[in-house]
């Protein structure tokens, strides 16, 4: 048989390992593996390529995805659109689609799969934001890039007596956010989940400044506000430190996956492999308490995830002074 893959939506460390582990796997079991260009306009477009055992090889190391992503918001707002690039792989006997995406992803791959299209998904977004799955392609290569630039940014906060307020990504949820802050012993976090009480991260700031505490740090998710917007919010309270904003911005989707993203990779694309065998369409393969579970494409897109409780209990730990 022939499987189709494609990586979708915004790109995440850890797609190329996947590339990789599913091709070569899928090769082992005799199946011809067909990999489509920049997501699902590749599949509309008919640009696709034949993966074979050499195309994947050295890719491990490499963030970003050699078949290319895109956004084409055109799949999801015209049917037409749709029925094409359904009928495109019935025409190139595709017998099943494996989509490596995010939240927008999953929606496209539920609407290929009402029109009948064997589908399997695979979890991946550096926000870690999908349901069904406790961790998602990419969330430990972006983690592990904040942490350092956080890192970075206290060494020379501490040279001057600054308080820096970094504005990392999350669009509707504060995963990155929290668990950075978490992770750096930043002194605030602002995500969407929590409403942080500005009055009281403002007196601990002054209460540092006072004491003589070289640096403070406040991490923000982009979803709940802007670096700057929260820059001219502690404005309004005299907190004593001069204040600089840093967006961490694009560099959080790159670079090199770590092992975590690698070995996630690994069990992601051995999970998709034996529903495929299996015949276990409409899926997507998840990490739950570190073993893979397969979870109805439609319950990924009808539901939300919520923040786990370790986490969100995480926030009073924010305010214990070192």
């Amino acid at each position: 048989g022939r499987v189709g893959i494609i990586t979708s939506g915004g790109d995440a460390p850890g797609m190329n390992p996947v590339i990789r582990y599913l091709t070569r796997g899928l090769l082992e079991n005799d199946y011809e593996v067909i990999g489509f260009k920049n997501g699902y306009s590749g599949v509309y477009k008919k640009e696709f390529t034949r993966l074979e055992y050499d195309d994947v090889a050295g890719i491990l190391k490499f963030g970003g995805t050699i078949l290319g992503t895109s956004r084409f918001p055109e799949f999801k707002t015209d049917a037409s659109t749709r029925e094409k690039a359904a009928q495109n792989l019935k025409n190139l006997e595709i017998e099943v689609l494996v989509v490596v995406g995010g939240e927008g992803s999953a929606k496209g791959a539920l609407a290929l799969a009402e029109l009948g299209i064997n589908i399997v998904l695979l979890p991946a977004s550096i926000d870690n934001d999908i349901y069904g799955t406790d961790e998602c392609l990419g969330m430990d290569t972006a983690m592990s890039t904040i942490v350092e630039s956080v890192d970075k940014i206290k060494d020379t906060a501490s040279s001057h007596d600054r308080a820096f307020i970094i504005e990392v990504m999350g669009h509707k949820f504060g995963y990155l956010a929290l668990s950075a802050a978490i992770a750096t012993g930043a002194e605030g976090v602002f995500i969407p989940e929590i409403k942080t009480d500005v009055n009281e991260l403002s007196r601990r700031l002054r209460k540092r400044y006072m004491e003589g505490r070289k640096n403070s740090i406040i991490i923000v998710a982009e979803g709940r506000a802007s670096g700057y917007e929260i820059k001219d919010l502690l404005a309004e309270h005299d907190i004593g430190y001069e204040m600089r904003v840093s967006v961490l911005g694009y560099t959080q989707r790159g670079g090199s996956p770590t092992f975590r993203d690698r070995f996630l990779a690994y069990l992601l694309a051995i999970g998709s492999i034996k529903a495929i065998i299996e015949k276990q369409y409409g899926v997507m393969v998840g990490i739950s308490n570190g073993k893979t579970v397969f979870v109805p494409i439609s319950d990924v897109v009808s539901n939300k995830k919520k923040l786990p409780f370790e986490l969100l209990s995480g926030v009073e730990t924010l305010k214990w002074e070192d």
